[in-house]
């Protein structure tokens, strides 16, 4: 059995339920790597990652670097003498931070690789129609996500599942999985699996404004899963032209119908009770929304107080 000194590296939620369970179970957590302190809101108050709040509560060791090369951060890291670091949710490191423990760095990813490596795999599961996703684990190495493989598991995804519930699950079905690699590793029981390469292999994209951008024009099914895929963030958005009005809105939640109509592309058809908007074989039937400055919120409470005029459209 091996005496295990462990690195973790991680900045948000996602990565704070694996460190609980390491935590938990008593690994030996010599310290703990996150993002940087940064101002947000109207007074530029110091944001701490919510990893970092953790591991204070727990009174580890925070190290908090903004170069990953910088020789005194080198240094630091190598005074802790971690044979084991962990990584989840952080960022892309350098040859000689990954390479730097006897047991190797190894990463959560959360897809079933290969398909899925990059920044937003949860996302691009759903806008994608997937049923099924999962998580991995894989030893790092120079490229992104493509180390050879520890673990997997895989989850359905519900029809109806959006990335904020997907979120949640991958978060603790990865958490074990992490457990699982760590003692595969501390009894020296690991068997990798180099990861399997073709042109048909899926891409988790960085998301960014035109790819988080309703085309109307697109299939039913396309736009309930972008719309599903973006939510809670960053969330779906579109251009809405109501009589004087060309708004950037958001929608946050969405049911969908099939059916045949004679309506335009983008037309919205709006009661007291319902908003939708015609699409090819179908409507969006929106439910959640964002009108600029708004606070999001349900269609009947928009309906309450926002009027379509007859020839509204999306774009």
């Amino acid at each position: 059995m091996r005496d295990l000194r462990i690195v973790f590296m991680g900045t948000p939620d996602f990565a704070v339920a694996t460190l609980k369970t390491l935590v938990k179970n008593n690994y030996n957590i010599v310290g703990v790597i996150t993002a940087p302190d940064k101002p947000a809101g109207r007074g530029q108050k110091l944001n701490e990652s919510a990893v970092k709040q953790y591991a204070v509560s727990q009174n580890l060791n925070v190290l908090q670097p903004t170069n990953l090369k910088n020789d005194d951060f080198l240094n630091e890291l190598k005074q802790l003498h971690a044979n084991l670091q962990i990584v989840v949710a952080f960022r892309m490191l350098p040859k000689v931070v990954w390479q730097m423990p006897e047991y190797g760095t190894f990463n959560l990813h959360a897809s079933l690789l290969p398909n899925y490596r990059g920044a937003a795999p949860i996302n691009w599961a759903i806008i994608n129609g997937e049923t099924k996703t999962g998580v991995s684990t894989f030893f790092i190495d120079e490229k992104i996500d493509t180390g050879d493989m520890i673990l997997q598991d895989s989850i359905a995804i519900n029809p109806e599942e959006n990335a904020g519930s997907l979120h949640d699950k991958l978060m603790h079905i990865g958490s074990e999985l992490v457990l699982k690699t760590v003692e595969l590793i501390q009894q020296n029981l690991v068997k990798t699996v180099p990861q399997t390469e073709s042109s048909d292999i899926k891409t988790a994209y960085k998301l960014d404004r035109d790819n988080c951008k309703i085309d109307w024009n697109d299939s039913l099914e396309n736009i309930y899963n972008l719309i599903r895929g973006l939510s809670p963030y960053p969330a779906a958005w579109c251009i809405l032209i109501n009589g004087n009005d060309t708004l950037d809105i958001k929608i946050y939640a969405a049911d969908k119908e099939s059916t045949s109509h004679n309506y335009s592309i983008g037309t919205i058809i709006s009661t007291k009770k319902e908003l939708k908007v015609a699409v090819s074989k179908g409507y969006i039937i929106i439910k959640e929304i964002k009108l600029p400055g708004k606070r999001t919120m349900d269609t009947k409470s928009l309906l309450n107080g926002y009027a379509f005029e007859t020839n509204a459209k999306m774009r």
